[in-house]
């Protein structure tokens, strides 16, 4: 089925074919008919089978046919990386006519966004949190949106977005064509779209939260101490040419970055620590060819589409199947060939055979040839910083006391708020303590307990206890 069956504008079928696309995808073909008759829809299908354009295509063409003033498609996406990867699709779609594209994500100078609100840019795309920063008091720009988007919807929705979409929901239209788009949408996120469609369409292509059938999936089964050389192993052979690595922290996503730049290897990085200017660049360089090796965490999961990775390594492997299935997505696009390896410890054989179980499928496990699975692991320092021997005769003065930062940290990767008290707790609800910085009259400091720890705080104190932890001897 061609492009010029679906009914859309002519000068978006021209730019269509200047881009080098020939055939709509299932995906495409399935959704765009259903948005040009205006109705809401969930389209569902694997990443990389090229979903921005299954609802920029015809958003784009209605808005060609009736040119009009004012905002009128808001299209929400959980990250900035995928709002530029959106506005470059919106701006080679839209090279023939005459909108304006605007895009509001943090990090960046409010100014510009402020401006493009204000003078009404026909298509706003934006990340939830700067959008409700700069809406508030500019409610009339949003007057007349005909098209809501949600793009990776049940990250948004999962993933603690669901307050602030709310929110901006109520500001816009109730006379609006809304549409959800995802490569994965659990059933129980899917009811939570009752709240923002009226009677949709669902559009799923393929098996839902299935990895793309153009990835080829690899394990090897490493203790934790190895993964930093087989990495550099594996990075000797030149098939691995374009390198995207998955690590769990950002802190974890530096330290592999400056290994291989220690053995030569050009690599960029992409975090929550870093500005959006660098994150741009360092994705600039990774699509242009400078750096062979891109190490993320999973904000840019959802946000990297780079043309060409040969292959995408799980440094540290993911425990939810939505993460895996977005992640090893990035290579494997649009038809082409790609790989994925999953470095494997002890820690993730459950979640890898839960996501076997999942997807009813086996992952092949590899083992690396020349390569020393027998190194021993480096000896553990128990003293924080490492201080050389002492030399004979030498006097040391004692360690100053370690001091934690209490400073209020939020990341993309999650929010984490520390107070002047300390607690530790853990998702049962177990133990937790609370422990005063001081009195200034003088008296002991006082020390409060909650759970299981806190259950003998009243009654007689027992080896270990409560009355071991404040320092009294044993009861007798």
């Amino acid at each position: 089925m061609p492009f010029r069956s679906l009914g859309l504008d002519a000068a978006i079928l021209k730019a269509v074919q200047e881009t080098g696309y020939t055939e709509p995808t299932p995906i495409q073909s399935a959704a765009i008919p259903f948005i040009l008759q205006r109705r809401d829809l969930i389209g569902i299908a694997q990443t990389g089978t090229g979903k921005t354009a299954a609802f920029t295509l015809p958003i784009l063409s209605v808005l060609a046919a009736s040119p009009s003033k004012g905002v009128r498609a808001l299209v929400v996406a959980p990250t900035r990386e995928l709002v530029v990867q959106i506005e470059e699709n919106v701006r080679a779609y839209a090279k023939h006519l005459s909108l304006t594209v605007a895009t509001i994500f943090g990090g960046v100078s409010e100014r510009p966004q402020i401006k493009a609100l204000e003078q009404g840019a026909d298509i706003v795309i934006a990340t939830p949190g700067r959008l409700l920063d700069l809406i508030r008091g500019r409610e009339k720009a949003f007057a007349n949106i005909e098209f809501l988007v949600l793009d990776e919807a049940d990250r948004m929705l999962d993933m603690g977005f669901v307050p602030a979409i709310r929110q901006i929901v109520k500001l816009l239209p109730r006379k609006r064509q809304t549409l959800f788009f995802s490569a994965t949408l659990s059933r129980e996120i899917e009811k939570l779209t009752g709240e923002f469609l009226t009677e949709p369409e669902t559009v799923e292509i393929g098996r839902r939260s299935n990895p793309a059938d153009t990835v080829s999936q690899s394990v090897y089964e490493i203790p934790q101490h190895l993964k930093p050389g087989l990495l550099l192993h594996l990075l000797q052979h030149d098939k691995l040419n374009m390198v995207l690595v998955f690590t769990r922290t950002k802190h974890g996503a530096d330290r592999i970055a400056r290994r291989l730049e220690q053995a030569g290897i050009a690599t960029g990085t992409i975090h929550s620590n870093r500005s959006q200017n660098q994150r741009l660049r360092a994705l600039n360089e990774f699509r242009e060819g400078k750096i062979r090796v891109l190490v993320a965490t999973d904000i840019a999961a959802r946000g990297i589409d780079v043309d060409g990775i040969s292959h995408v390594v799980n440094y540290d492997f993911p425990p939810h199947h939505e993460d895996y299935v977005h992640r090893i997505g990035r290579t494997g696009r649009a038809k082409a060939v790609g790989e994925a390896i999953s470095f494997v410890s002890r820690e993730d054989e459950d979640a890898v055979r839960a996501l076997e179980r999942f997807t009813r499928r086996g992952i092949p496990r590899h083992k690396a040839e020349g390569f020393d699975y027998t190194a021993p692991a480096p000896p553990r320092d128990k003293g924080g910083d490492r201080r050389p021997p002492r030399r004979p005769g030498e006097v040391r003065a004692p360690r100053p006391a370690a001091r934690r930062d209490f400073s209020q940290e939020r990341s993309a990767e999650g929010s984490h708020s520390h107070s002047g008290n300390k607690s530790y707790g853990s998702a049962g609800g177990g133990e937790q303590r609370t422990r005063s910085r001081g009195r200034s009259d003088g008296k002991p400091r006082s020390i409060s307990m909650s759970g299981e720890a806190g259950k003998s705080a009243g009654g007689p104190a027992k080896k270990g206890g409560i009355g071991r932890f404040l320092g009294f001897g044993r009861r007798k």
